[in-house]
């Protein structure tokens, strides 16, 4: 068996570690040396990686502060191990820190690394943290999606629509051009500042070289007033912007974009899952049938003195809360 950390670059450089299967722009290590070297501390990045004979597994990380924590910021909508799950617990047997957090993590995953990091030696508690809307499209046209979605939707999109005052465009191979007019509407809509522009320019760019790109931009008189960045990949549509110019909103530019860019995904894609990321915005029901759970592990090494406190205010704070919930009672 063959355990150690490298940097993402010489992840990178190995083979073996590259082939290890992954379905997400978030499980790349492509995307997460993007993200090391645009978001977070490139030098604090590791990848953990364990061998055993043809089977492999690996596991990102960053180092903060003399802890663990997921190589992730606000654009992963999850985080987790890939390969074979069975050699998780050899890699978190040998992280070099005596604190860990991984969040957000499906459920399955956050179950499967609690059980590793328990075998491990760990003390873990593991707990829920945000919302994920999906939609799982069981093999349906958007005709037959369309159709089970509330009636006041499909009455925008069909009266709206139906003025012919939005056009609608999706392309997806990256253009300058393209950019320039999202990022613009970005600009003037609602949405806060954007964290990092370049990394998602950056990030378009990359994609739409590999042909997973999806930007949707929705126009009034040749004039941009929506636009949506969207990838596919693995079977699953990612949703993750969308931004409209306010000036515009009585023409519902926006909701006639996600209409077109749903769509698109389920029938020239044909993807099997529709993702829209973490957040339980009220909109997204309308577009969305199901709500996960997505989870936080977090883990502590019982040698490791100095991370004692926040170990007991976490055990603590764990008690407390039944309590709480019964004093608050019906």
């Amino acid at each position: 068996m063959d355990v150690y950390h490298v940097s993402l670059k010489e992840a990178q450089a190995d083979l073996r570690v590259m082939a290890v299967a992954c379905g997400s722009p978030f499980e790349r290590l492509d995307w997460l040396d993007l993200l090391a070297e645009t978001c977070l501390d490139p030098s604090k990045a590791r990848v953990g990686v364990c061998f055993y004979g043809e089977r492999a597994a690996v596991l990102p990380w960053r180092e903060d502060n003399g802890q663990i924590e997921a190589l992730a910021n606000w654009y992963n909508f999850f985080v987790r191990p890939c390969g074979d799950p069975t050699l998780v617990t050899d890699i978190a047997r040998s992280l070099p820190h005596g604190r860990a957090s991984f969040a957000p993590m499906p459920e399955v995953d956050a179950v499967a690394l609690s059980g590793a990091m328990r075998k491990a030696g760990w003390i873990v508690i593991t707990e829920p943290c945000d919302a994920n809307h999906v939609l799982e499209v069981n093999g349906r046209s958007f005709e037959q999606y369309w159709a089970t979605r509330p009636g006041a939707l499909r009455e925008t999109v069909r009266r709206k629509g139906k003025k012919g005052e939005v056009t609608l465009r999706i392309a997806t191979a990256f253009s300058q051009a393209d950019w320039d007019a999202y990022e613009t509407i970005y600009n003037l809509s609602w949405k806060p500042g954007e964290g990092s522009p370049e990394f998602l320019r950056k990030w378009a760019q990359m994609d739409g070289a590999a042909g997973r790109l999806r930007l949707g931009i929705a126009e009034i008189n040749g004039q941009p007033v929506a636009a949506q960045f969207w990838t596919v990949e693995g079977g699953t549509a990612f949703i993750h912007k969308l931004a409209h110019d306010e000036r515009f909103r009585k023409q519902s530019p926006g909701t006639l974009l996600t209409a077109a860019m749903f769509a698109h995904v389920l029938d020239v894609d044909g993807v099997g899952l529709v993702d829209f990321g973490t957040g339980d915005d009220p909109y997204k029901r309308d577009w969305m049938d199901t709500i996960r759970t997505r989870w936080r592990v977090r883990a502590w090494r019982p040698g490791s003195i100095r991370h004692w406190p926040s170990l007991a205010r976490a055990l603590g704070r764990r008690m407390f809360q039944p309590l709480v919930s019964a004093n608050h009672g019906g």
